[in-house]
């Protein structure tokens, strides 16, 4: 049993991540490239941008900061990689990094491959452990669950973040968005398996208990990207968060259902 989770993990994830991957080269990954321009445009740049177009014209080459180039990655920040999936924040970092070009999108693509097969790993046990029958139906129905928990009820607290915005301390964020995520996994095992009343609202309390507690946020708030771009990455990351779920959720029930008609 060991051997099949493993093997439907790995293969489920594989074919996941590499579509997911596919997805977020044409989605967020141009979003953060633009953002890269911004952060690293000089003040006068900066006053400059206002006047230059929407996202579309941002994306199609036709309204960045003058004097940026398109992909301007010489600094301390490196790209989202897994980051983008599951729509966690982003944060500066020191040490190496890929080069622009196909290193970088190599390694990007690596992550969220790796992210993904660690996700139906997850999905698999967790199926396993409740006694559900694993088929393509029940596994998106569990994927539509975390994608609510680690896409929605996350980022109602931490927002999908491009390079050049605030943010709080890493850490801390880091362990609210695991306590959320894992509060919101439980709450809603909870609404959606227990049927006493007690039970039901102790997992609405218990979903509402990081948001209640709140998310570590900067003292002020400040971007160096335009509120539009930030907003179309914020919405394209938590659409490619569903996508990958129920890309991982689709794999792991087709794949799980022909391994047993082999057995």
């Amino acid at each position: 049993m060991l051997g099949r989770v493993l093997w439907v993990g790995l293969l489920a994830g594989l074919a996941a991540g590499l579509a997911t991957a596919v997805l977020q080269h044409v989605t967020t990954t141009p979003l953060i490239l633009v953002a890269e321009t911004y952060e690293t445009a000089t003040p006068h740049q900066h006053g400059a941008v206002p006047g230059h177009g929407s996202v579309g014209d941002v994306l199609a080459g036709r309204a960045l900061p003058e004097g940026s180039v398109r992909v301007a990655h010489n600094h301390g920040t490196p790209a989202a990689t897994a980051t983008d999936a599951s729509a966690a924040p982003a944060e500066a970092g020191e040490g190496w990094k890929p080069e622009d070009g196909w290193q970088r999108t190599a390694v990007t693509a690596l992550a969220t491959i790796l992210t993904s097969i660690g996700w139906a790993l997850v999905l698999i046990a967790g199926m396993l452990i409740a006694g559900d029958r694993i088929t393509v139906r029940s596994a998106v129905g569990w994927g539509a669950a975390a994608f609510a928990a680690t896409g929605l009820a996350t980022g109602l607290g931490l927002a999908p973040e491009l390079p050049g915005s605030a943010a709080g301390d890493l850490v801390a964020r880091q362990v609210w968005w695991i306590g959320a995520a894992a509060a919101s996994a439980a709450g809603l095992y909870g609404l959606l398996r227990l049927h006493s009343i007690g039970a039901r609202i102790g997992s609405l309390i218990l979903i509402a208990i990081p948001h209640l507690v709140g998310a570590p946020h900067p003292a002020k708030y400040e971007s160096t990207v335009p509120a539009e771009l930030a907003a179309h990455f914020a919405a394209s990351s938590l659409a490619l968060t569903a996508a990958m779920w129920m890309l991982i959720a689709c794999a792991v029930g087709m794949i799980w259902e022909r391994s047993a008609h082999r057995a």
